[in-house]
């Protein structure tokens, strides 16, 4: 079928309405002024009530002022579904996962992204959706990485601060989470994580200070593990010294909902919000007995502590709720829900993130010759919405890829459907259910295996079938429910198989890998995924997401595991594979992965060409250009990466540092410009406690994945 075209004339889904600047903007002065006068006003009852939750979900206003409760949501990609039996208009957009929306490499549609999110929550009546969640991908098994983003830094970096502005532009507050250090979800609640400075200040943080630094968000959540002793959501170094001192943020650092463990160190060590609830009795618990309950008002009568300490986070929770007009709603923006605009932009953000990982014999996409396709798979007619824990959406509706494959053939395509397999935590093949696939395909033109991992349903039973979802992580990289049996035997009947995988990153494909002509990773890609999913099968649009993160042939392979500890001794995780996560260590080490990170095919072709690079006292300026050499008109991810040639410590092989999404229609070229800034040359010297940039030579790379560099340059600094 022919490719439309038309999809690339522009790089983001119009959404005019989401786009418009915030009103009644007033200064910091302004708002701080504001909150004071509103302090000096408060008793210290009242001021205590704004510190730690009054429902699961909100924190205690104060009524004789004006000041209402200060209310906030899940989830990361959909405003979450109630709970509540008294409201029926719960059913969000539910957009693409965080790593879908990474997988995009579009920093505008983060935008997008955050414009739809925060519009939803506004309508909702919420002030703070908690969201997004851009802890580093380190280990494949981590039950979490659907919500987050990438392995990389500068990729999450980049994609945050769309996302925080879109969410903030909307008059609603962001809540960028976990800080810090949550890259596994087993043993979350106790265990201690042991970590260098330097790979703390190059991996793990750089995505956090851009969220403060260059997208202004308003809210930050603590996580739930301990970093070098001390609990992160009470942690002096990570809290006041580096997040308020060094980086000058001037919101509200809230808790993991019951991530509290002492009163006096939350005092002191930067907490201004608990938050928590207990799950068997829920808003039923006497909120006063928190760590930041009644308790404070105790030590500040007898002396103990001081109560400007307990005024600085009020002050930091009115500043929030002055800014975006929590107290004067009247001003904030009228926020829209389940618009067709809404839905457009969550179809965008699945067509570019969805990832074509193998096309052997051009069997991608399926021409007009093809009447006949087998889908395969419980994943294939399965909503996912449901799903992941905290971040469960109830979508006003889930296009399944089943459906949308029969949305986009109409009638003119036979389309049989075979379960394949079932879900259930250590199921193991059924016979009778892989030949009733295995004929199907036989009997078709062409199979879809739609399989891959999947979230869990009950909220309170997440953990039951779910290999992506909170609190949980994967026990392995193998295919659960007998899926490799399933794939080995419908190839066999049918070699022209297209495997398409649901999930939040790495499966071990080894079984099948090599007989498989075509893979497509698609993620959770939200409510219009099955339309986004067959209308790239089909070639109306020309797949262009890439990997966000490192695919390993096998679980030995990724660096947690062959350098480091996961999930870590039962009380410590020491992260020994310290600076060198995802493909830093795939390509210093030069281990084959299964799919480089920044991978990602087309339907097309690209030629790079006429590299310059020139140095502007400590930056520089790379230009190159790209040509789309094929047929149909397509996007490529073009990614810049740097080598220092020598340093006084050891530096990765590469290291990401520029990207630029282009969109090309056949035989146009355009030129890209990067820009390195002095940072993209420095690394965290950890025996001087610095950032340091040593002169010298850098190779400049430039190419379509880490593996895939086609141009290459250098710059004496």
């Amino acid at each position: 079928m022919k490719i439309v075209t038309y999809l690339f004339k522009a790089a983001i889904v119009s959404v005019p309405l989401l786009l418009q600047a915030p009103a009644f903007a007033q200064t910091d002065a302004e708002l701080y002024g504001k909150a004071d006068a509103l302090l000096k006003k408060m008793t210290l009852q009242e001021k205590v009530n704004m510190i730690h939750g009054n429902t699961t979900f909100t924190s205690a206003g104060v009524p004789r002022l004006g000041i209402p409760d200060f209310v906030m949501s899940d989830g990361p990609h959909g405003v979450r579904l109630e709970n509540r039996p008294e409201v029926t208009n719960d059913a969000s957009t539910y957009l693409p996962t965080g790593v879908c929306l990474a997988a995009t490499w579009n920093p505008s549609l983060g935008y997008a992204f955050g414009s739809v999110l925060g519009s939803e929550a506004n309508y909702r009546g919420k002030d703070v959706i908690l969201g997004p969640g851009i802890n580093i991908i380190r280990s494949p098994l981590n039950g979490r990485n659907f919500e987050y983003e990438s392995e990389d830094p500068y990729l999450i970096s980049r994609m945050v601060v769309g996302y925080i502005k879109g969410v903030q532009d909307q008059g609603v507050s962001a809540c960028v989470k976990h800080f810090a250090l949550n890259n596994q979800e087993y043993l979350r609640t106790k265990i201690n994580v042991e970590v260098s400075e330097r790979a703390l200040r190059e991996i793990y943080l750089p995505g956090f200070k851009a969220a403060i630094t260059e997208a202004g968000v308003n809210t930050l959540m603590g996580s739930y593990n301990k970093v070098r002793g001390e609990w992160a959501t009470h942690n002096n170094y990570l809290i006041n010294q580096i997040l308020k001192k060094e980086w000058g943020f001037k919101g509200l650092v809230m808790s993991d909902w019951a991530a509290v463990h002492s009163t006096v160190q939350a005092l002191w060590n930067g907490t201004d919000l608990e938050m928590g609830t207990d799950l068997e009795q829920g808003d039923h618990r006497d909120y006063s007995k928190f760590f930041l309950g009644d308790t404070v008002i105790t030590l500040v009568k007898k002396g103990i502590v001081p109560e400007n300490l307990i005024d600085d986070k009020v002050r930091r929770i009115l500043y929030v709720m002055l800014k975006t007009h929590v107290l004067d709603k009247q001003n904030r923006k009228k926020g829209e829900f389940n618009t067709k605009e809404h839905q457009q932009a969550t179809a965008k953000i699945a067509e570019e993130g969805i990832v074509l990982l193998k096309n052997q014999n051009h069997i991608l996409p399926l021409s007009s010759s093809v009447k006949s396709i087998a889908v395969i798979g419980y994943n294939a007619d399965r909503p996912q919405a449901l799903g992941g824990g905290s971040s469960q959406i109830k979508a006003l509706y889930e296009i399944t890829p089943l459906q949308g494959l029969k949305n986009v053939v109409g009638g003119k395509v036979k389309i049989t459907y075979a379960q394949g397999y079932k879900i259930e935590r250590g199921a193991t093949a059924d016979a009778g259910m892989i030949k009733q696939a295995a004929d199907a395909a036989a009997k078709a033109d062409v199979a879809v295996v739609v399989g891959g991992w999947t979230h869990g349903y009950d909220y309170n039973k997440w953990g039951d079938n779910a290999y992506d979802a909170e609190d949980t992580d994967k026990p392995n990289m193998n295919m659960p429910f007998g899926q490799d049996e399933l794939i080995k035997a419908v190839l066999k009947a049918n070699p022209k198989t297209v495997v398409v995988l649901m999930g939040g990153g790495a499966i071990d494909m080894t079984q099948w890998v090599n007989q498989t002509p075509g893979i497509i990773q698609a993620w959770y890609p939200g409510m219009e995924g099955g339309n986004a999913l067959a209308r790239i099968i089909f070639g109306q649009v020309n797949p262009s997401g890439k990997l966000p993160m490192t695919f390993p042939k096998i679980l030995a392979d990724a660096p947690a595991h062959k350098l480091g500890q996961f999930p870590g001794d039962g009380t410590n995780v020491y992260y020994l594979d310290d600076i060198y996560v995802g493909y830093r260590y795939f390509d210093t080490w030069k281990v084959e992965p299964q799919f480089a990170f920044g991978y990602g095919l087309s339907y097309t072709t690209f030629r790079y060409n006429n590299l310059k690079v020139k140095a502007n006292g400590d930056a520089a300026t790379v230009t190159f250009n790209v040509t789309n050499s094929g047929k149909v008109a397509g996007a490529e991810i073009t990614q810049l990466y740097l080598k220092q040639e020598k340093s006084t410590l050891p530096r990765p092989e590469k290291e990401l540092k520029g990207f630029e999404k282009i969109f090309l229609k056949p035989g146009e070229t355009k030129q890209v410009s990067l820009t390195l800034n002095p940072d993209a040359f420095k690394y965290f010297n950890d025996t001087k406690n610095q950032w340091v940039m040593e002169k010298g030579n850098f190779d400049v790379l430039v190419g379509s994945s880490s593996r895939d560099i086609r141009l290459n340059g250098v710059v004496a600094m």
